[in-house]
């Protein structure tokens, strides 16, 4: 079976990310295609509210690149020391909430000890927010990308949850993907499944896969990583064949196999 994964790359070598490793060992003939870009900005404000914890009763990040702009601030000396002597044990003394555990990871690279990454998603992590927190007299700090959904903030509003959000990564179509989907189907053929990761990816994805293979949709499934993924494809008329029970490589080869062949 030919597996399409249209996904951020964990690394510059496609072959070496963990999905297309775990599904390759299972057989699966996989390519993984990038499908985002991202621009980082208001890099000065978000370390201006790091270092300021005291305002703050925690901190909420629910992708990977969230984590990278506070990376990419702790590029600068300066910063990087205040936040060692400083700024990261009083962070820690906070909740660090975090969806997934790609983004745990990176949340551990920074030193910091979060909770939540069984979650998800964004509203089961709001749900973990307001069952297991304290009582928020502060705003949560919330560094997102500009095309974050509106669910965790709806629902801690809901629960009366005090949350400042700040935008530090804008998200856009990767320059190449048309080029790169084009050459896929073009020498490779259509593929048995074709795995979403985000609903970005649905947005800028999924209408030209659709005219790419115009003449054999009968034979393409679509996959999500997960539920918020699933619904972004069922927004839009398409049933996910499969979702993984958690957004994990082993998962996601689990229930691709479950599936079966066309």
């Amino acid at each position: 079976m030919k597996v399409l994964l249209l996904k951020d790359p964990k690394t510059n070598d496609l072959s070496s990310d963990p999905y297309v490793k775990e599904l390759s060992s299972h057989g699966f003939q996989t390519r993984l295609i990038p499908v985002l870009s991202f621009k980082f900005v208001s890099l000065e404000i978000l370390f201006e509210k790091l270092s300021q914890p005291e305002n703050y009763d925690g901190l909420i990040f629910t992708s990977p690149r969230a984590v990278d702009a506070v990376k990419l601030c702790l590029e600068k000396p300066t910063n990087k020391e205040a936040w060692e002597q400083c700024l990261k044990g009083k962070w820690n003394s906070k909740r660090v909430y975090v969806v997934g555990k790609a983004t745990a990871a990176l949340v551990a690279e920074i030193g910091l000890v979060s909770e939540g990454e069984e979650s998800g998603n964004a509203e089961k992590l709001a749900d973990h927010i307001c069952s297991t927190g304290p009582v928020h007299s502060r705003p949560i700090l919330f560094p997102c990308g500009s095309l974050k959904r509106e669910v965790l903030p709806k629902k801690l509003k809901e629960k009366n949850v005090p949350l400042e959000t700040l935008t530090v990564y804008q998200t856009a179509p990767h320059p190449e993907l048309q080029a790169s989907l084009t050459d896929y189907f073009t020498k490779e053929g259509i593929p048995e499944n074709v795995v979403f990761f985000s609903p970005s990816g649905v947005k800028f994805c999924l209408q030209f896969i659709q005219e790419l293979a115009s003449n054999h949709l009968c034979r393409l499934k679509f996959s999500a990583i997960g539920p918020t993924t699933a619904e972004a494809l069922n927004a839009v008329g398409v049933h996910a064949s499969c979702t993984a029970e958690t957004p994990t490589p082993q998962d996601l080869a689990k229930g691709i196999k479950s599936i079966g062949e066309p």
